[in-house]
C-alpha cells in the first residue's frame, strides 16, 4: 500500500541541480512552494546546512554523462568518481545530521541491466559483469548504505530522458529534420525512454510516497526498438527513415561504449505502474509531438 505524505512547506537538497534533469526538478519544486538548495559537494556544505537547517528530501543527480568520450581507463575512473564521490559525501553528511531527511532519491540508469537482447527486464532483473552495469550497481550500492541510518532510499533507473533543452533528443532531431536519421545496427535493440515531465514526476512521486523503496525503472510504459524510435521521430518531423549504419564501424570507433547505441534494453516500469504512478506521456508519439510542437526545436 503506497501512502502519500501530506503536503507542507518543505526543503529539498539537490546534487546535480544545474544539469538537464536537475534544472527541471528545481523549477518544478520551486513552483510548488519548495525551498531548494543546490549542493556542489566539492565546494563543501552550503551555509544553510552548516547551521543545521532541516532538509526534508535529498535528490542525488550528480554524475558525468556516460555517452560521450570512449571508455578509456581514465574516462571510466571519471564516470565512477563523479557518481560515487557526491554519493559518499551525501552519506557522510546524512550520518552526521541530527534531524535526517525522510528520503534519499538517487539517479541510476537502465545500464544496470547490461546487454539483454530482446528480453524484457524489470526491477527484479540483475546486473551483468560489464562496465555499464557495474557502474550503476556500485552507484546504487553506495546509495543503499543510508539504510543503516534508518533512511528510506530510492534509485531511479533512467532510460533516455527526452526534452528540448538537454539530453539526447536535440542531437537526434537535427539529423532527422535533414533526412539523415539512421537505424543503428539491426535496429531491434531496445530504446528505453521517458519524457522529461514524467522523469521529474517520478522523482516527486518517490519523495512523496513512503511505500516506494529501492530500485524503480524510470522509463515510459511503451517499449520501442531503436528502429521504431527513429521511425516515429522522422514521421513526427515530416521526414522518411531511409538510412542504416552498420554495427561494425560503430563498435570499432567507440569500443565498449558502443553498447549504449547497439545493445539496448527492453525495460518494464513495473514498480511505478504497480504503485499507481500516472504517466503523462506513456506513448512515444504523444511524447515527441508534445516536445517538438512547442516551437523550441
Amino acid at each position: 500500500m503506497v501512502t502519500s505524505i501530506p503536503p507542507h512547506k518543505r526543503t529539498a537538497l539537490i546534487t546535480g541541480g544545474t544539469g538537464f534533469i536537475g534544472r527541471h526538478l528545481c523549477q518544478q519544486l520551486q513552483a510548488q512552494g519548495w525551498d531548494v538548495i543546490v549542493w556542489r559537494h566539492r565546494q563543501g556544505l552550503p551555509p544553510a546546512l552548516q547551521t543545521g537547517r532541516r532538509i526534508d528530501a535529498v535528490v542525488n543527480l550528480a554524475g558525468a554523462r556516460i555517452l560521450g568520450k570512449p571508455w578509456t581507463k581514465s574516462r571510466r575512473r571519471l564516470l565512477l568518481e563523479s557518481r560515487l564521490g557526491p554519493t559518499a559525501a551525501l552519506v557522510q553528511w546524512l550520518a552526521q545530521c541530527e534531524q535526517r531527511p525522510g528520503v534519499l532519491v538517487s539517479a541510476s540508469a537502465v545500464g544496470f541491466y547490461g546487454v539483454r537482447g530482446e528480453e524484457p527486464v524489470d526491477e527484479a532483473s540483475g546486473p551483468q559483469p560489464i562496465f555499464q552495469s557495474d557502474l550503476c550497481r556500485r552507484w546504487e550500492d553506495a546509495v543503499s548504505e543510508v539504510a543503516g541510518l534508518g533512511l528510506r532510499w530510492v534509485t531511479l533507473r533512467f532510460g533516455v530522458v527526452l526534452g528540448t533543452d538537454g539530453g539526447a533528443l536535440p542531437a537526434l532531431v537535427r539529423p532527422a529534420r535533414m533526412g539523415l536519421a539512421a537505424v543503428m545496427g539491426h535496429g531491434r535493440q531496445g530504446f528505453p525512454w521517458i519524457h522529461i515531465e514524467d522523469a521529474v514526476g517520478l522523482i516527486q512521486w518517490a519523495i512523496d510516497h513512503r511505500g516506494v523503496h529501492g530500485p524503480v525503472n524510470a522509463v515510459a510504459p511503451e517499449a520501442v526498438s531503436q528502429r521504431q524510435f527513429q521511425q516515429v521521430l522522422t514521421d513526427v518531423v515530416g521526414r522518411r527513415l531511409l538510412l542504416r549504419v552498420p554495427a561494425w564501424p560503430i563498435r570499432i570507433a567507440l569500443g565498449e561504449m558502443a553498447q549504449l547505441l547497439l545493445d539496448g534494453q527492453y525495460v518494464v516500469p513495473a514498480r511505478s505502474l504497480e504503485g499507481g504512478f500516472q504517466f503523462s506521456f506513456p506513448g512515444l508519439r504523444g511524447a515527441l509531438e508534445n516536445l517538438l510542437t512547442r516551437g523550441q526545436m
